[in-house]
């Protein structure tokens, strides 16, 4: 009851009307922002940051806009995630999978509607846990060590098996190249310059964007010239923009499981969205998946992944505020704002500013219901993208491309191995290996490297300290499952 009351007290401060067009503001701008490949949450509140303050908005105004910008990035980032295979950050990775395929069999419409209800089912039941749970979790929260945090990540690996059951040994195999990728640049422990071949410019390692732009955006449009050289037809759109009745019936209750999934991986700092939609994917193809049809264009593995990393960005927010540590890369500029303040982030927080904190936690879901009311009405003209030519998309997405990469650190050189990969990619796919567990594998490379070693400093270089605690243990079994599904559901699958 207590919450409730304060929760009351968060809306007086989110329905001012200052803080009410902020929100507005905010997710219209994380939508574009999102849509857009490889620009990301973090990038889109970094650059409001320095605006906000420059403003000079109220604490808990800038707050709500930076909060509003995130969410909406998570909304946005299954757009060209479905329309085009180009993930728009990290989380929607997973929603490609299923997502495209929908899109090429003309339910583009569809997927997109059913991604944007699951982003708000997700959001809306992770806002009640940030505001009922928030202490409670955070507590839980700090029974994550490094080896925890290890162990977590090799699990996430092992559900890449059974994202792509058929073909299990691929699907790792790019995985590992994902962590090859990732040991890149300078070894930040011993400053020792790894795998740079004397180049400069590989010394601080390959930026996510260029990675991510050249294997999904650059090998994309390889393929769609080499359809279009092929005479293969364009996808078409079947006019009808929403779910039906049965399909939501269908992902309910995988939204509702992959939304408290996703809630609870958010909770742990620096697991984030990525973990969560790749967790949820797999649990929901291992439950539901009796046909065979997820990674063949399954609105319920467009549902779920979209579900938990919604849920997953908002989860974040419990370490953000109770403990003054970063969920995510965005908390981590979001506290940025706080100092900005000079407002520190911890348990006092929720006494000494209940006005920011608990106007932020009722802003979520306003926000929420506008990122809802604003996208529906929106698929009709994100769709309209599927009627491009080729011939006019291609460079449109090659010129988006190549300015975001070249941004980052206004050097040919990103360009150029933004190009590489993208061949690199094009090729991969030709003999049938999949992008999604590469991207992944190259996002987790770099936590599961310094959570080892951070664990193994600790223990003094013994590894027993990976199966010391009932944690540890369980997520062992939790990835040995995940390795064993799918060899023992294609034992227990009827023949024929």
């Amino acid at each position: 009851m207590e919450s409730l009351g304060h929760l009351a007290q968060g809306f007086a401060v989110a329905a001012k009307p200052i803080n009410l067009l902020v929100a507005l503001l905010g997710s219209f701008i994380g939508t574009v922002v999102g849509l857009l490949p490889g620009l990301g949450p973090i990038n889109g509140v970094a650059i409001l940051l320095p605006i906000a303050f420059a403003m000079k908005l109220p604490p808990e105004t800038a707050l709500i806009l930076l909060a509003a910008v995130y969410i909406g990035c998570e909304y946005g980032g299954r757009v060209s995630s479905i329309l085009l295979n180009i993930p728009g950050d990290a989380g929607a990775l997973m929603t490609a999978l299923d997502g495209y395929p929908m899109a090429r069999k003309g339910l583009a419409g569809v997927a997109l509607s059913i991604s944007a209800w699951s982003s708000f089912v997700g959001s809306l039941i992770a806002t009640l846990g940030l505001a009922l749970f928030a202490p409670i979790l955070a507590n839980w929260a700090l029974s994550f060590g490094p080896a925890e945090y290890f162990v977590l990540m090799v699990f996430a690996i092992c559900c890449l098996a059974g994202m792509v059951g058929e073909r299990p040994v691929k699907t790792l195999l790019a995985a590992l190249i994902g962590l090859v990728l990732a040991t890149v640049g300078i070894d930040a422990n011993s400053g020792v310059y790894r795998f740079t071949f004397d180049d400069v410019h590989l010394s601080d390692g390959i930026q996510f964007i260029v990675v991510v732009i050249g294997l999904f955006s650059v090998s994309e449009m390889l393929v769609m010239l080499e359809q279009s050289h092929a005479g293969q037809a364009v996808i078409k759109n079947t006019g009808r923009a929403l779910f039906n009745l049965k399909e939501m019936a269908e992902t309910w209750w995988g939204t509702v499981r992959s939304s408290v999934i996703g809630f609870i991986v958010g909770v742990l700092p620096g697991a984030g969205a990525t973990i969560a939609s790749a967790i949820t994917y797999m649990v929901e193809k291992n439950l539901t998946d009796r046909e065979g049809t997820f990674g063949k264009g399954d609105i319920r593995g467009v549902a779920a992944p979209e579900a938990a990393n919604n849920s997953a960005a908002h989860g974040a927010f419990i370490p953000m505020l109770t403990l003054g540590v970063p969920g995510s890369g965005t908390t981590a500029v979001m506290v940025g704002a706080l100092t900005l303040y000079n407002i520190t982030p911890g348990p006092l927080l929720f006494q000494q500013q209940p006005d920011l904190v608990w106007g932020l936690i009722a802003s979520m879901f306003i926000g929420n219901v506008m990122l809802l009311v604003m996208n529906i009405p929106m698929i009709g003209l994100f769709t309209r993208m599927l009627h491009v030519p080729n011939w006019l998309l291609v460079p449109a997405i090659a010129a988006v491309s190549f300015v975001g990469v070249y941004a980052v650190h206004a050097t040919t050189f990103d360009l150029v191995l933004m190009v590489g990969l993208g061949v690199f990619g094009w090729l991969l796919r030709k003999l049938g290996f999949p992008m999604a567990p590469l991207i992944l594998g190259f996002v987790l490379g770099d936590m599961m490297e310094q959570n080892l070693r951070r664990a193994l400093a600790i223990s003094d270089g013994h590894p027993a300290i990976l199966f010391q605690s009932p944690v540890t243990w369980i997520l062992w079994a939790l990835a040995a499952g995940a390795l064993a599904m799918p060899l023992v559901l294609r034992k227990l699958r009827p023949a024929g």
